[in-house]
């Protein structure tokens, strides 16, 4: 790892700019030339001061703000990066996670967590218009960008609507793709909120606890004569990885 340190130019010894500020100019310098390429390890807190020559305090503004703005991402207990370009998701519109990322020429893989039927609890078979106690499939999944965590998916699906959920095998099809090939959509309802994750949501993305987040609610019916909701998800996106987008027409 190169830490040589950079000359101090006049301009700089002339700048007004607060202290935070232009470290953050001096880490964008080195990601715009390529210096520090996209999935860089950035160098530590300690290492950024002796590189720089300012305080830690400085540093670790300079590095929280540049997170903020998703230009670098903080992985908790291992280091932070170089950001890619920020996935985007179509905002009104029920798009497979894997197509979008393969989409921009990467690489999507998944994680199972869980996979399991439950006893669905007053809130969850409300959800679904049933009572309380009625049987649902819940399965727990991580999908990744290139190794990194973009998406937690924590989905509840219709046992009566979709009975061999269970059987799949979602590291190689995404629950999205199953669920609209066995039951096309005919509805859905999206609810989007700014969020902090849950402690254990964090761990799973892999983010620390103060990391902004995305969360999106979703409901899909199914059915022409008869509408039955088929899924129920909370999908949970960090922040400073992800953006949502959407556009309307008359």
């Amino acid at each position: 790892m190169d830490l040589e340190k950079p000359p101090i130019m006049d301009e700089q010894l002339e700048n007004p700019a607060p202290f935070y500020e232009r470290v953050k100019a001096m880490i964008k310098t080195k990601i715009h030339s390529g210096a520090w390429p996209v999935n860089y390890r950035v160098p530590s807190e300690s290492e950024l001061v002796s590189l720089f020559g300012y305080s830690r305090m400085t540093v670790n503004r300079a590095l929280r703000e540049l997170t903020a703005e998703g230009l670098l991402v903080r992985m908790q207990g291992v280091g932070t990066f170089v950001a890619g370009i920020r996935g985007q998701s179509a905002l009104l519109e029920i798009n497979n996670i894997a197509d979008e990322i393969t989409s921009r020429g990467h690489r999507h893989h998944a994680r199972v967590f869980r996979l399991t039927e439950i006893e669905a609890d007053a809130r969850q078979a409300f959800s679904f218009g049933m009572q309380q106690g009625c049987r649902l499939y819940h399965s727990l999944i991580c999908h990744y960008e290139n190794g990194v965590p973009i998406m937690l998916e924590d989905r509840l699906v219709n046992t009566q609507v979709v009975p061999d959920y269970l059987q799949q095998d979602f590291t190689r099809i995404t629950p999205n793709a199953y669920l609209s090939s066995i039951a096309p959509i005919v509805e859905g309802e999206h609810v989007i909120e700014a969020v902090n994750a849950s402690r254990a949501e964090c761990a799973y993305l892999e983010i620390d606890e103060h990391t902004p987040c995305l969360l999106v609610n979703r409901r899909t019916w199914t059915g022409r004569q008869e509408k039955k909701i088929v899924t129920s998800v909370r999908l949970v996106y960090p922040g400073p990885r992800y953006r949502l987008e959407g556009s309307m027409r008359k």
